[in-house]
C-alpha cells in the first residue's frame, strides 16, 4: 500500500492545529472505531470524517482532527498505523476544515448566480480551487483559456494533458486519472475543467463531486449564452438579464 506522509508547516510548533489525515484502513467492522480511538489517545478531537473511496476491501477516509499541539502530528501518525492494516497516506495542516456537502452547495449557488458567462468562468475556477484545496484550476476550450485560477501550466501543455487523460473512458467518467490531476468536461460548452493539486491524489468521491459541479456550470453557461447579446463577454452588473425559466 502506498504511504505518503506529507506535512505542510503553516503554524508554529507548540500551537494547536487543524489537521486533515487521510487513512487507508481495512473495510471491516470495528476498523474505523480503532482508528478513532488512536486519534483520541493523542488528544485529537475528530470533527469530521469523509469517505473518499472504497473498494477491494479497503476504505480511504479523511479525518478532520483538531490537535491541541502541532508537535503531536508525528505521534498521531504512529498511533494510527498501530491499527492492523491501517496506513496514513497524507497529513495536511489547514486553516479551515472543508465541508464537502456544504462547500458543493455553495459552489453551485455561486455558479447559478453568475450574471454573465465571463463571470461564470471566473467563479467556477475560483470555487473549484478553493473547494478542493488545489494549487490551480482552469477552464479550457481547445487551446483557448477561458478562465484560470492559480499558477497553472501553459494553455498548450494543459490542452495536451487534457486530451491525453480524457482519451481513457475511465477518466472521462471520473473513475480514475493521474493522481494529482482531475478533469471534467462541459459538453455543451465543448470545454474541459482541469484541477491540479501538488502531491495529493484526487479520490473517487472528489472526482464525482467535480463532475457534478461541471454539469451545473455547463447548464448555467448555456442559459446565460441564450440571453447575452454579444456572447461570453457581456458585462457583469446592470446589463445582466433574467435567465428564462
Amino acid at each position: 500500500m502506498l504511504k505518503l506522509h506529507k506535512f505542510r508547516k503553516v503554524v508554529s510548533m507548540g500551537e494547536s492545529a487543524n489537521v486533515l489525515v487521510r487513512v487507508w484502513l481495512p473495510d471491516r467492522p470495528g476498523a474505523l472505531g480503532l482508528v478513532a480511538s488512536r486519534i483520541g489517545a493523542v488528544r485529537g478531537d475528530i470533527v469530521g470524517i469523509d469517505v473518499l473511496e472504497r473498494g477491494q476491501g479497503i476504505v480511504i477516509d479523511e479525518f478532520a482532527v483538531r490537535l491541541a499541539d502541532l508537535d503531536l502530528v508525528a505521534v498521531l501518525i504512529k498511533e494510527v498505523e498501530e491499527v492492523d492494516g491501517a496506513s496514513v497516506e497524507e497529513v495536511r495542516i489547514v486553516g479551515r476544515f472543508p465541508d464537502p456537502r456544504l462547500d458543493a452547495l455553495q459552489s453551485a449557488a455561486a455558479l447559478c448566480e453568475a450574471p454573465s458567462t465571463e463571470a461564470l468562468g471566473e467563479r467556477l475556477v475560483a470555487q473549484i480551487r478553493k473547494e478542493f484545496l488545489a494549487e490551480w484550476s482552469v477552464l479550457l476550450r481547445g487551446t483557448e483559456l477561458l478562465a484560470s485560477e492559480g499558477e497553472a501550466p501553459s494553455a498548450d501543455q494543459l490542452h495536451a494533458l487534457a486530451t491525453g487523460t480524457m482519451a481513457s473512458p475511465s477518466v472521462a467518467e471520473g473513475q480514475s486519472g493521474p493522481g494529482d490531476l482531475a478533469v471534467a468536461t462541459l459538453d455543451r460548452l465543448g470545454a474541459m475543467l482541469l484541477v491540479g493539486r501538488d502531491g495529493q491524489t484526487f479520490r473517487l468521491r472528489e472526482r464525482a463531486q467535480l463532475f457534478a459541479l461541471a454539469r451545473v456550470a455547463d447548464r448555467a453557461w448555456e442559459l446565460l449564452e441564450s440571453v447575452e447579446p454579444s456572447g461570453p463577454t457581456a458585462p457583469e452588473g446592470d446589463g445582466a438579464q433574467e435567465v428564462p425559466r
